[in-house]
């Protein structure tokens, strides 16, 4: 007999076998490295032998390719012939052999014939796979197709000679059954005992782990479906290579029926993978194996908070597999799990990460972000995982980095796709805590760099235009989930020859995602298969009216929901649809005035609070608590837009958007008062929990025609552009709304009041002024002190022109911007406003500073800051001081520039303004570039870019020139290449240990 490691006798991969392998991969969906997964092979061998690079392929490997895509009799036999170089089709009718000499295709002797047909009634299933599989993959390369092909022609054996029937075979994984549980108990120890006996190449040890349940599935097609085939392959995942473990109800089966010298050990119960109730547990004994072995991998051997699962995960075996193999790798940190909503990627994480438990001895930690809307809550929500407060002064995210720094654990980030913003927080976290990953679950993908997106598919589908036979259906991973949850809702559901076509129809009509699956199916006790499907059939056309180019499967979710809709009362219906106005989800006190009573329309006769609760029951809507304690609430995406629909349908739309925006403004107007004082920070990030809000409401106020409103709110919002780094998106609003506003009032809105137009024109010229658009800045800033003037507003007009002097000294004309500033600070001495006379005395300073005037600077900063103090202006204050720092360093005090600088950081950072932050640590690599410190002032810098790019907002060209100037010669003392690696160093810093640095927290560099 010829060895099964011989070659096809050809110098290289046939080209037809290159072509059909290529083919048949594509056609099953898969990737070469998901290919290579499930065959048990490498990414370069399938790469190369669809190359043709490789070589020579090994009969053993062929067959574990067509064993990985599933193909049937005619297609295997073609595919074997290709790989030989045949032109004929061989038939196929049982598992792949190892070949004879002389006969390219000829077989060993055959093993016991196995059953044509897989047992029913009460049968006992075997699940088995090989332990550390991937590792010896890895070790042994090529070779190992050999040690696979042997192991299964052993198990075979085993498996015929007590008749089990071969139910399914991917890799090095069985799933067999048998008529009894005696029969499979004894298949399972002869397989154990002849895979010991086996004289395996030098160095490989092979450890099969199997697992033994009985029930009575129910039979479709060939295929076994229910929570049995779901319990043994569980039961398997538990054990350990060379162990075979029973459930109970095989073990009771046994226990008088016992191969000579076997036993049973009791090893309890336990919680395993996917299983509700907990499982007693069993270990067979045998003569001459191995009895002794490590704690089972049940749930409550390990450090975790995964929840207990209400049903078995269905279909995605191979999803799961590529997911844990991608944990499993060293050089992967960030693995994230993309998809539309209800494909099911909250599923699938858990399930994978219950799967990797072993992986990790600190645990697999679930953090449900799907309640978040605002990105700065990202890392509290994962501190309270862990029950971490913050300490003291110390940022919690600096409790959660110190925490999580020397721990090996997996962190589950579920939902992100409404957070989006926080990746960069990811990226920082898993930066400084390197035994840590992450697993997330999103409908985009967070861009960060080592991140390996994983795309979450529909379930597989029978084609609704060629329905196969009730034989075939369970094929189909989305039949087999409807049938598995519609027994949950009905035990005795069957799927018969008479609903089979309904079933399959069904399925394909709600296009295999899972959630929308599961909703369906929950309604079987109500409704049959054929009706269900005509019910189905009525709805739709009420409810694909969106967009054009929105995905099918997303419109025919909205069948799903409007059972859910129909549920609720009148009331609740009137609520649940006028909360869709908000965006992002909206607090208590925003409900109540925006959906109790919006002028023009019928009042909700409905205690709010109850009506809330009642929608959360009915998972329409979710709660949370905010990070300042208020309870919040908000629609998952796809609710939202059926709820939108109600609400359009319904004739309230209108009304509801003019109340939605009427409240923005409202708390627009009340937040601008505190956005300079000591309560900026609270405001600020109650406007930033809003950001999606007050953009819906500026869309719908401009589009509806209320302009005034629009420029009213825009203007508002000037402080709260600028702080939070959203200047581009400020000035867009406020330049759009203006020029609106410009054609005159719609029949519907009021003449815009020039109180509000100054106030935008000074808002607009001020965020075009930062935003670096200097002509436009004068247009706007002159316009706004001239109108300012006529109306006898000197305070805007004196602030209009202090920074039109500015934009005029950065356009190049440094007489008018000194005259401009010097009218302005006449003028402010005039006011009573502390905040008037300290801004045209900042702004004074900085525009003698950049004129050489040092002295003079340094006095109108000085007298600047202390009115800033008495004001309690927190951000003029870091202003002032980080002016005051480059004054002193140019005075050569670079000591007491270096104390103002750390001064202003620790102001910038306790207004959250990441502009100011970025400056001063520009201003601190002035310094450092100065004293000689070059390789840190190149990491300075690249922290503040990494600052500078997601907010738009570049240094202002003036600085920009005097930084380039002091950091050139440090620059080209260290050379190009050592000063970009200490500039990328920079950028891949967190925010927290930039801040570090750049205060001297730790240790100087350069």
């Amino acid at each position: 007999m010829q060895s099964d490691s011989s070659s096809w006798p050809a110098s290289h991969a046939p080209a037809d076998f290159r072509e059909a392998l290529k083919r048949h991969r594509l056609a099953a969906g898969l990737s070469q490295a998901e290919l290579a997964e499930r065959a048990g092979l490498s990414p370069r061998g399938v790469s190369d032998l669809e190359r043709g690079a490789r070589t020579n392929p090994r009969p053993a490997t062929v067959r574990l390719l067509a064993d990985a895509l599933n193909l049937i009799s005619s297609d295997r036999a073609t595919f074997l012939a290709a790989a030989h170089g045949m032109a004929l089709v061989i038939p196929h009718t049982g598992p792949a052999t190892e070949p004879q000499s002389g006969s390219p295709l000829a077989t060993t002797p055959p093993s016991p014939s196995p059953p044509i047909s897989p047992p029913t009634g009460t049968v006992t299933f075997l699940f088995t796979d090989i332990e550390g599989s991937t590792q010896l993959l890895q070790r042994l390369g090529d070779p190992y197709a050999d040690v696979l092909a042997s192991h299964q022609r052993l198990l075979r054996e085993a498996f015929a000679a007590h008749g089990g029937y071969e139910v399914d075979t991917q890799g090095d994984a069985f799933f067999v059954s048998f008529p009894t549980a005696p029969q499979a108990i004894s298949a399972a120890i002869q397989a154990t005992q002849a895979l010991a006996a086996h004289p395996w190449p030098s160095g490989v040890t092979l450890r099969v782990r199997m697992g033994l349940h009985s029930g009575a599935p129910q039979l479709v097609g060939g295929q076994y479906i229910g929570l049995d085939v779901h319990r043994a392959a569980r039961i398997a995942a538990a054990g350990h290579g060379g162990q075979m473990l029973l459930s109970a109800a095989t073990a009771e089966l046994v226990r008088h029926d016992l191969p000579d010298g076997v036993s049973l050990r009791d090893l309890g119960r336990h919680r395993l993978k996917d299983l509700q109730q907990a499982e007693q547990v069993y270990q067979a004994i045998a003569p001459g194996l191995p009895n002794e072995f490590p704690m089972l991998r049940a749930l409550d051997a390990h450090l975790h908070n995964l929840p207990v699962q209400p049903s078995a995960l269905v279909g995605r075996e191979r999803e799961v597999a590529a997911v844990r193999g991608l944990l499993s790798r060293d050089d992967v940190r960030l693995v994230t799990l993309t998809g539309a909503g209800g494909i099911g990627k909250t599923r699938l994480s858990l399930q994978a990460a219950a799967e990797v438990l072993d992986a990790f001895p600190d645990g697999v930690w679930n953090t449900r972000l799907s309640r978040l809307t605002d990105p700065a809550l990202l890392l509290p929500t994962v501190a309270q995982v862990f029950d971490l407060k913050a300490l003291g002064a110390t940022p919690l995210g600096d409790v959660l980095r110190t925490y999580l720094r020397d721990k090996r654990l997996l962190l589950v980030l579920d939902n992100f796709e409404q957070i989006v913003a926080a990746a960069p927080e990811v990226a920082d976290l898993l930066s400084a805590c390197p035994g840590v990953k992450a697993l997330v679950t999103s409908r985009v993908p967070l861009h960060l760099r080592g991140e390996h997106e994983y795309t979450l598919r529909p379930l597989a589908l029978p084609d609704p235009a060629h329905l196969p036979s009730l034989a075939s259906l369970s094929q189909y991973a989305a039949v087999t989930l409807f049938i598995e949850r519609a027994q949950q809702s009905m035990a005795d559901f069957q799927v018969t020859n008479t609903t089979a076509s309904a079933v399959a129809e069904i399925c394909a009509r709600l296009d295999g995602l899972p959630l929308a699956i599961e909703l369906a199916a929950a309604r079987v006790k109500l409704l049959p298969p054929p009706a269900l499907l005509k019910r189905l059939e009525r709805s739709l056309p009420l409810l694909t009216g969106g967009a054009r180019d929105l995905e099918e499967r997303q419109q025919t979710m909205r069948a799903t929901l409007a059972w859910s809709y129909e549920l609720l009362s009148p009331e609740e219906q009137r609520l649940f649809r006028r909360l869709a106005v908000f965006v992002g989800g909206c607090t208590l006190e925003a409900a109540e005035a925006v959906c109790i009573a919006p002028v023009g329309v019928e009042s909700l006769r409905l205690d709010i609070l109850d009506g809330l609760s009642r929608l959360v029951d009915h998972n329409l809507v979710q709660t949370r608590e905010d990070e300042a304690g208020e309870a919040r609430f908000g629609m998952l995406y796809v609710i939202r837009e059926f709820a939108l629909e109600q609400l359009e349908a319904s004739g309230e739309e209108p009304k509801l958007h003019q109340a939605h925006a009427a409240y923005c403004l409202t708390l627009a107007l009340q937040a601008e008062p505190h956005l300079n004082g000591r309560q900026a920070r609270l405001w600020l990030d109650r406007l930033e929990r809003e950001h999606d809000n007050l953009r819906a409401a500026l869309g719908w106020s401009q589009g509806s025609g209320a302009t005034t409103l629009a420029v009213h709110l825009a203007a508002s919002l000037k402080e709260y552009w600028y702080w939070r780094g959203r200047i581009g998106e400020g000035l867009t609003w406020l330049l759009s709304t203006l020029s609106d506003s410009q054609n005159g009032p719609s029949t519907t809105d009021v003449p815009l009041d020039e109180m509000i137009r100054v106030k935008a024109l000074s808002a607009a010229g001020v965020c075009a002024l930062w935003h670096a658009n200097y002509p436009l800045a004068s247009d706007l800033l002159g316009s706004c002190a001239t109108l300012a003037k006529t109306m006898g507003n000197i305070g805007v007009a004196v602030e209009a022109l202090h920074r039109l002097s500015l934009a005029t000294f950065f356009q190049g004309d440094k007489a008018l911007a000194l005259g401009i500033m010097e009218e302005s600070i006449a003028q402010a001495r005039k006011q009573a406003d502390l905040g008037v006379q300290a801004s045209a005395l900042c702004n004074q300073g900085y525009l003698y500073y950049h004129l050489g005037a040092l002295d003079r600077s340094a006095a109108s900063l000085g007298e600047s800051l202390t009115l800033a103090r008495q004001a309690g202006d927190l951000h003029l204050q870091t202003i002032n001081l980080m002016a005051l720092g480059q004054v002193v360093r140019r005075q050569r005090e670079s000591s007491r520039a270096r104390s103002l600088l750390r001064e202003a950081l620790d102001l910038a950072r306790e207004v959250g303004d990441p502009r100011l932050i970025a400056e001063t640590v520009e201003y601190l690599a002035n310094i450092a570039a100065e004293r000689g410190s070059g390789t840190r002032a190149a990491r300075l810098l690249g922290v503040a870019a990494k600052l500078r790019e997601p907010i738009g907002f570049p240094q202002v060209p003036v600085d920009q020139a005097e930084t380039e100037a002091l950091v050139a010669p440090a620059r080209e003392a260290m050379g190009e290449v050592a000063w970009a690696a200490a500039f990328a160093a920079g950028r891949a810093l967190s925010l927290e240990d930039a801040i570090a640095e750049a205060l001297g927290e730790v240790g100087v560099i350069g």
